[in-house]
């Protein structure tokens, strides 16, 4: 699913919103998590999951295509980890 389709989900289901609106309430929360991310907080939706950041220290890498030594720089990197209810539904059997 793309956000244009989550999007025509919610409107199509709130038939008393206006599709301008969701999309506005769709751009807040992806803007809020993206927002929270960016200051280094752990975002938790319950029964859904958690987004934080780690961190990966600088390291040596290697040039796949050469085999040269490489010098990577330090990063952060976005995290996911799914929550139980998200877990167990999608291990139905």
């Amino acid at each position: 699913m793309i956000r244009s389709e989550l999007v025509q989900r919610i409107a199509d289901e709130n038939p008393h919103l206006f599709q301008r609106d969701v999309e506005r309430i769709v751009s807040t929360i992806f803007e809020e998590i993206i927002d929270a991310m960016a200051r280094g907080d752990r975002v938790e939706l319950r029964g859904f999951g958690a987004f934080s950041v780690k961190k990966r220290d600088a390291r040596i890498g290697r040039n796949p295509r050469t085999g040269d030594a490489v010098q990577v720089d330090e990063k952060h990197v976005p995290f996911f980890k799914t929550g139980k209810l998200l877990r167990d539904r999608l291990n139905e059997d």
